[in-house]
């Protein structure tokens, strides 16, 4: 093997990456932010009386869950467009996928939360003239957070991970960077690894949060 590394490069074209390292925030952010948000919205008519809103959450769900993220990216460039009559940047159907991927798993990891509270709770507050939706705020949903946390920071991480696919839509997030800086260079193991370390760096705190989480939710159990 007659490689001759080269980590100068890297020092060189550092700035770019961290370029893409910012826009991989602002994708990663957002569509986690909007995803959970929306999420709770789906968990709640999953489980509302109305058949017609828990059939269409779930149908909702389930199509998000059961298809590939990558399909989703790109069809929400290619062809969404086609039903709006209007072209949505690379970075837009980025966000808008990968949001409308973070609801439907988070939806799940809502309703699972929600119906782990003892019905007694439930029975209690509306017992003493508590509304519905108080029941929910002021009780119930402030126990889920803390039940789901784990399940939580581990779905921010797979999001983290997944915004790496925004890069075949041109999107110029880390991994885009890294690709176009390792076919210009012909150094794919320095630039690549170096892309590697920083998407370790981004998202290794999340997953040690997680654990912890984990294990001490345990203990207490």
């Amino acid at each position: 093997m007659d490689y001759a590394f080269d980590f100068a490069l890297v020092v060189e074209t550092f700035p770019i990456l961290m370029r893409g390292f910012v826009v991989t925030l602002e994708l990663w952010l957002p569509s986690l932010a909007i995803g959970l948000a929306a999420g709770l919205v789906l968990a709640l008519a999953r489980l509302s009386r109305s058949r017609l809103m828990r059939g269409g959450s779930l149908v909702y769900i389930e199509l998000f869950r059961d298809t590939p993220v990558l399909i989703q990216l790109i069809w929400f460039y290619y062809a969404f467009p086609i039903l709006i009559g209007v072209q949505l940047s690379p970075f837009t159907a980025a966000l808008l996928a990968l949001a409308l991927n973070t609801s439907a798993y988070g939806a799940e990891i809502f309703r699972g939360g929600i119906q782990s509270i003892a019905r007694g709770q439930w029975e209690g507050a509306k017992a003493l003239g508590m509304r519905h939706a108080d029941v929910l705020r002021r009780i119930v949903l402030p126990q889920v957070f803390k039940l789901m946390l784990p399940a939580f920071t581990n779905r921010a991480v797979e999001v983290a991970k997944m915004s790496s696919l925004a890069s075949v839509l041109s999107v110029h997030e880390l991994m885009y960077q890294g690709r176009l800086l390792s076919s210009t260079y012909y150094r794919p193991f320095e630039i690549l690894t170096t892309v590697a370390v920083v998407y370790f760096v981004l998202i290794y705190p999340a997953t040690f949060l997680s654990m912890t989480l984990e294990r001490r939710m345990a203990g207490k159990g």
